[in-house]
């Protein structure tokens, strides 16, 4: 199979779906109205809730959302396959992902911009939405943790990006400055801030000995970086939203697509042969493919981590109803793309199908997070290089788009996390959690904690299945509550019943294979969590249940 054709594939099916189903959805299911008045404006705030345009929204929305878990997922679901991988990848987005966000994103503007946590209150119960909260604190601290270390091997193993992961920082301000306080529009900060980046990864691989400079500012070892991640998460959750993370995560979608449009290229150019098997339902050492393919790939095809930020982070700066069409479900087709050469980078990356048995020979020898990511960044380096640019500086490019998106990730989850201890400090009456500095404080010493944790930093693989699991349940349970909500306002549930149902059962199915794994292991760190998280998953469904019975009842 020639990997452009995937490429071809995808792409048409993401444009149609866009112009067919996006619509169908944003018309006759949730009905948009773009006169209505959005939270964005009913509770500006200057911090949280900022209305924003449509386009740097977008690339703000499209950033938090990404991070490199649809890079990470796909580089190791393709030990089943490339098949199964790639299907999952497109029908996933399609009708499970992208209706999900959209979704989301809706049910949260209908109600006064609640996250999906508290809006399980009006849509369920009081003790829904408690339950909700802590599934949703539980995701946000291995979310934390796990990117944490991600970012941390990356800029390890990749010294080259340290100089200019660091320059975005200060750009980012500078254009969240020029555009919010000086009122220079968007165009021009813009196209200077993507130059000046593209610079500075020139200089740090070429004008700076990447290796002196990872050791003058880090010293040694992955425990400094993640103090420095952690650190940074805190600063940027606690920042006034136009300050920081708009900005870098509009520059961070610009470096995407032009990186994305780069490895397109690239592919079209030198059109590889996909050198992996279609399908392999039983590498060794591997768990089954049913559920693990559809929790292993999360992000790329469906998330619930995608919930919190429609309904946490991107409600609230939405200035427009209309907006949600392009921003929800364009969004997660946007990611479902990147997902997709991520597929094809570590299947028709290898020059051989020797090359690929070698990474790929077991479940073990592909087991840790370092060697998926260089996997996607080795191989979409060789598309890029295709384009006449240099090997070293194509490395460089993917190199630092990877860690920018888990970054981004990082920075939200954490922001999304205050947001969770404070709803939980509310119901309470803690009023001290409530404070936007305590609650940061404590989503990151918690995720400090867990990082740091005996085994879980062994290549972070440790922690990747129960995010993966915890992160589709949460999708599962997110999708429930758009179904009660639609069957409220009496509309067709069908769209989002199917995908709750398969998500549910699979999501379930791979938190009991995963707690009989950790304890047989005798991880009882995972197992408890893995426990704790089961139990509250059906605790919720039981309210649910009792909800849509009482309201039967009454009718």
């Amino acid at each position: 199979m020639n990997a452009l054709i995937l490429a071809i594939i995808s792409f048409g099916g993401f444009l149609l779906a866009y112009r067919f189903y996006a619509t169908f959805l944003a018309e006759k299911i949730f009905a948009l109205d773009p006169g209505s008045r959005t939270p964005a404006h009913e509770f500006e705030d200057g911090v949280d809730h900022v209305p924003t345009l449509k386009s740097i929204l977008f690339g703000h929305h499209f950033a938090s959302i990404a991070g490199a878990a649809p890079i990470v997922g796909p580089a190791i679901g393709v030990i089943w396959g490339w098949l199964p991988a790639f299907l999952w990848v497109v029908f996933g987005t399609i009708f499970l992902g992208a209706v999900h966000d959209f979704g989301s994103l809706v049910v949260s503007l209908r109600h006064q911009g609640k996250s999906i946590g508290e809006l399980t209150e009006d849509i369920i119960g009081t003790r829904a939405r408690n339950l909700f909260l802590l599934i949703m604190f539980f995701l946000l601290l291995v979310v934390i943790a796990v990117f944490a270390l991600v970012i941390a091997l990356m800029l390890n193993w990749y010294p080259q990006t340290v100089f200019p992961i660091a320059c975005e920082m200060i750009i980012a301000v500078v254009v969240g400055y020029m555009v919010y306080r000086m009122k220079t529009g968007v165009l021009i900060p813009t196209v200077i801030a993507v130059i000046v980046m593209y610079a500075t990864i020139y200089m740090g691989t070429y004008m700076l000995d990447p290796i002196v400079l990872g050791e003058t500012f880090l010293g040694s070892g992955l425990t400094t970086w993640i103090y420095i991640i952690l650190l940074y998460s805190f600063i940027a959750s606690v920042l006034p939203v136009w300050l920081l993370l708009q900005p870098r995560d509009h520059i961070n979608a610009h470096e995407l697509f032009i990186g994305m449009g780069l490895m397109y290229l690239g592919l079209l150019i030198i059109r590889p042969e996909v050198v992996a098997p279609a399908v392999q339902l039983h590498p060794e050492g591997a768990p089954s493919i049913y559920p693990f393919l559809f929790v292993t790939i999360a992000c790329g095809a469906i998330s619930g981590f995608h919930s919190l930020v429609s309904s946490g982070t991107t409600v609230k700066q939405l200035d427009n109803e209309a907006h949600a069409k392009m921003i929800g479900y364009g969004g997660m087709l946007a990611e479902g793309a990147l997902a997709t050469i991520a597929i094809i980078a570590c299947t028709a990356g290898f020059a051989t199908v020797s090359l690929w048995n070698e990474h790929y020979t077991s479940w073990g020898a592909a087991a840790g997070l370092l060697p998926k990511l260089t996997a996607f960044v080795d191989g979409a380096g060789s598309f890029v290089e295709a384009c006449g640019i240099p090997s070293e500086f194509a490395i460089a490019i993917i190199g630092v788009v990877v860690v920018s998106f888990a970054m981004t990730t990082i920075d939200t989850a954490t922001r999304l996390q205050r947001y969770v201890i404070g709803e939980i400090g509310s119901n309470y009456n803690v009023n001290i959690i409530r404070n936007r500095y305590i609650g940061g404080a404590i989503a990151v010493l918690t995720a400090l904690a867990l990082a740091l944790a005996k085994d879980a930093g062994k290549g972070g693989m440790i922690l990747w299945p129960v995010f993966g699991t915890t992160n589709q349940l949460l999708a599962a349970l997110a999708l429930l509550v758009i179904t009660m909500y639609l069957m409220q306002t009496k509309k067709p549930i069908i769209y989002t019943l199917i995908p709750m149902i398969f998500m549910m059962i699979t999501a379930m199915a791979a938190m009991v294979l995963n707690i009989r794994t950790y304890y047989n292991a005798g991880n009882w760190m995972l197992t408890g969590i893995g426990i704790v998280i089961f139990v509250l998953a059906l605790w919720l469904l039981f309210e649910a249940w009792d909800a849509y019975r009482n309201r039967a009842v009454h009718r």
